[in-house]
């Protein structure tokens, strides 16, 4: 069993930045999965950014230049760096982990960018 915590959300103006953080209860030694989802008031869950099992990562179209994905094993976080945000990144935010054959999720936190 894994316990997911997402933190960093909150409000931020366009054009500034926002780290947020997903700590796991355990450390995950492998995974088949690993990335951040967001979901706005009447979209669709869209994936943002992922780790890929083989160490590559992905991301939307929309965020590429301007989002990193992270991790620090040893803190068992992920993390994910955004940067000139726009008010189309508000959103709440969720980190995924399908562990064991098994999709774990974090409880989100709010994106908020507005002027």
């Amino acid at each position: 069993q894994v316990q997911l915590v997402e933190s960093g959300g909150g409000l931020v103006q366009p054009g500034g930045s926002l780290r947020l953080s997903c700590a796991a209860s355990r450390t995950i030694f492998t995974f088949n999965f690993m990335g951040w989802y967001r979901q706005a008031p009447g979209k669709q869950r869209e994936l943002v950014a992922a780790f890929t099992s083989g160490g590559s990562t992905n991301y939307a179209d929309s965020v590429k230049g301007r989002f990193t994905i992270s991790r620090d094993n040893a803190k068992n976080t992920m993390y994910l760096q955004m940067n000139s945000l726009k008010p189309e990144d508000t959103a709440a935010y969720y980190c995924n982990v399908v562990y064991i054959g098994y999709g774990y999720w974090g409880q989100g936190t709010q994106v908020t960018v507005s002027s």
